[in-house]
């Protein structure tokens, strides 16, 4: 009687995941890709950037050295995933190497140059829900709020971490990065003076990150390490004797 209860059990249980299959469901959890970093993962709900979900990064000013930071620091999420990254732009001006040396190797990506930023949208969209990539970036100028929904729910559908940089041509455009989107997170990344050494040299690169907005939780400041050869931060050793400029938290309206 108990092994043909166990059975059955058995049964319904793989129907369930079947059914839960048909309707892009799914019975897994909601998983995160942690930084790796308390202080941070401590104010993103679930103790790092959800899966399935949308996430927004600019450079701290409209210059191309922030920008290159943003990037980089998408990079080196993008490379703690696992898979293909696809990577749609309208500009290919990446300096390869330097993602390469944040730990984003180029056989894993699947460039789109596309003619227009419309195309961006449109093939971002495309990648987001087909699944089973690790990270679909795009970089794009403008993101309204209707095609950010759109994105956020074929994030949800596949279970894609989507990645977004801003990027701007001109300083009018910068002011479109406060306007509401769908985004789960939206981070700020500006390049600091590097790390000092005891003895002449250059330290390690330095950012300061600044969640913009997270949902279901509350934003903040960090000064952190540049990603590492595996994509990984870590919260600048200098920072940590400045606990006041290490982490700065602030309500989110």
């Amino acid at each position: 009687m108990t092994t043909a209860l166990a059975t059955s059990n058995a049964v319904l249980d793989e129907l369930r995941e079947q059914i839960a299959s048909l309707e892009g469901t799914g019975l897994r959890r909601r998983s995160v890709l942690p930084f790796g970093v308390g202080e941070i993962d401590a104010q993103l709900p679930g103790g790092g950037l959800a899966y399935g979900a949308l996430h927004e990064v600019a450079g701290g000013g409209n210059g191309a050295i922030d920008g290159a930071a943003a990037a980089l620091f998408i990079g080196g999420i993008a490379a703690r995933t696992t898979g293909k990254v696809v990577w749609c732009l309208t500009r290919f001006d990446l300096f390869f190497p330097a993602l390469a040396q944040a730990g984003l190797h180029p056989d894993r990506v699947i460039f789109v140059e596309c003619d227009k930023e419309e195309t961006v949208l449109a093939s971002f969209e495309e990648a987001l829900r087909y699944g089973g990539l690790g990270a679909v970036v795009a970089e794009l100028v403008r993101l309204p709020m209707t095609a950010s929904r759109r994105l956020q729910l074929a994030a949800e559908k596949s279970g894609t971490l989507g990645l977004v940089i801003r990027r701007w041509r001109r300083q009018t455009e910068a002011s479109d990065f406060g306007m509401p989107t769908a985004a789960a997170t939206r981070w700020r990344i500006s390049v600091l003076p590097s790390e000092p050494l005891p003895v002449p040299g250059i330290g390690r690169a330095r950012w300061l990150a600044e969640l913009m907005r997270v949902r279901a939780g509350e934003g903040g400041e960090f000064i952190i390490g540049a990603c590492d050869g595996k994509g990984r931060i870590c919260l600048s050793s200098d920072a940590a004797d400045r606990p006041d400029q290490a982490r700065r938290s602030f309500a989110q309206s």
